[in-house]
């Protein structure tokens, strides 16, 4: 009997320990999953906020890095679109959330402008550039079927009826505002109306509401190669490839050339190894063809990318020229 028992709990006990290992095993393996799984970044969606509407170059420029992202680091990056005070609506979005790496945003010198003129509650340490992805020019179109054939008929229209021509620009404080602030300065006065969303500003010159568009070029390439509307005056060191019969600022007698540049940043204090996730994703997407045909189609520099320390100094120099205009110097 005694004998019996003691089998009974000899087995009892092999059993449970059994148990015990397996349990313990499991454990192990549940707790160590989760801290696997957290050290991968980025392991969800990673949102990318353009403080702009759909449709324009920065919605655009977006939507091409996004696809390249998504296939580089196998998480979807979603575009969000906040448009609203001259990109300020999308940036503030982006600074008050967390820094935590899911949240990026494209940065227009549109709104990189505002440093320079009106001042938001954001500056250049609350965000970390990941990159600039594109360079592009800006210019001044015209409706297709327009009065002005050239810039010198509007400059004459101009000093004819001082303020009387209407400009559709990005916003008050844009490089759009500050260049025409700076031709008003020269002689040449002109209005400025602000929209938000492109596709307003590109209705506005096609419905006649205003004389003239500022735009980068690329922007509205569609328009231009469909005949809607015609490039007048780039701002830009060099002709343009393609439309070397349209003037430049400088060639025209207007020192003024203020590229649009457009960046990726993500909030400051994201923590540096997920910092350089991001960046040496960037580096890596713009480096594929698909990209490089993408600058082609938007008429940008083929040398567009610039690395993030690099950026940092270029958009330095940027912001000191913007306030020298912004000054009137």
């Amino acid at each position: 009997m005694r004998t019996r028992q003691s089998d009974r709990w000899r087995r009892n006990m092999s059993y449970y320990a059994k148990l015990l290992i397996a349990a313990v095993g499991v454990a192990q393996l549940v707790a160590a999953c989760p801290a696997d799984a957290a050290d991968v970044y980025p392991n969800r969606p990673v949102e990318f906020i353009v403080p702009w509407g759909a449709g324009g170059g920065s919605d655009q420029t977006a939507r091409e890095l996004s696809k390249l992202l998504q296939a580089e680091l196998k998480v979807s990056f979603p575009v969000v679109n906040v448009p609203g005070g001259t990109g300020n609506a999308g940036m503030v979005k982006m600074l008050s959330g967390p820094s935590d790496g899911y949240s990026i945003s494209l940065l227009a010198w549109d709104t990189f402008a505002l440093l320079a003129s009106r001042p938001p509650k954001w500056k250049m340490s609350d965000f970390i550039t990941l990159g600039i992805v594109i360079q592009l020019p800006s210019g001044f179109y015209v409706s297709q079927d327009s009065d002005y054939k050239s810039w010198a008929d509007v400059e004459k229209a101009a000093k004819a009826n001082p303020d009387g021509l209407k400009v559709a620009i990005s916003g008050f404080g844009s490089p759009d505002d500050l260049t025409i602030h700076q031709l008003a300065k020269q002689g040449i006065v002109l209005k400025a109306v602000p929209y938000a969303e492109p596709g307003e500003r590109y209705s506005s010159l096609l419905g006649h509401h205003v004389d003239l568009l500022y735009s980068p070029i690329g922007n509205i390439g569609s328009f231009v190669s469909g005949q809607q509307m015609r490039p007048i005056l780039f701002f830009s060191d060099e002709p343009i490839k393609g439309f070397e019969d349209v003037p430049t600022a400088k060639q025209s007698g207007h020192d003024i050339s203020l590229p649009q540049r457009r960046a990726v940043i993500v909030k400051a204090d994201t923590p540096p190894a997920q910092v350089k996730v991001l960046s040496d994703a960037i580096a890596a997407v713009v480096a594929k063809p698909e990209y490089a045909e993408f600058l082609k189609q938007e008429l940008a520099s083929p040398a567009s990318y610039v690395p993030t320390e690099a950026a940092a100094s270029l958009m330095e120099s940027d912001l000191a020229a913007m306030k020298n205009m912004a000054a009137g110097k």
